[in-house]
């Protein structure tokens, strides 16, 4: 008998969650080499056209109706000056 009846979808999106300044601060080197790595600049649009990238974008991104891609990720922090650097 099976426990989940269904098809079984793979999940493909992964959602970063950053508390605290310092994890805020490695988060944000994180997200620098996540964007230079899919080709997103800092207007979070893409910027160059290779096979791969495009094709797996979603995991880190969601892309917004503008065009430009979104990081999946939770902020949070008590000092709001902390997550100034982060924008």
């Amino acid at each position: 008998m099976d426990c989940c009846p269904g098809p079984t979808l793979a999940m493909r999106e992964i959602m970063l969650t950053q508390t605290g300044q310092c994890r805020n601060q490695i988060g944000a080197k994180f997200w620098e080499v996540i964007s230079d790595e899919h080709a997103i600049d800092s207007a979070r649009s893409y910027y160059k056209a290779r096979d791969l990238q495009p094709e797996h974008i979603n995991v880190y991104y969601n892309e917004a109706s503008s065009g430009r891609y979104m990081p999946c990720a939770v902020l949070m922090d008590l000092e709001p000056g902390s997550m100034d650097s982060v924008h």
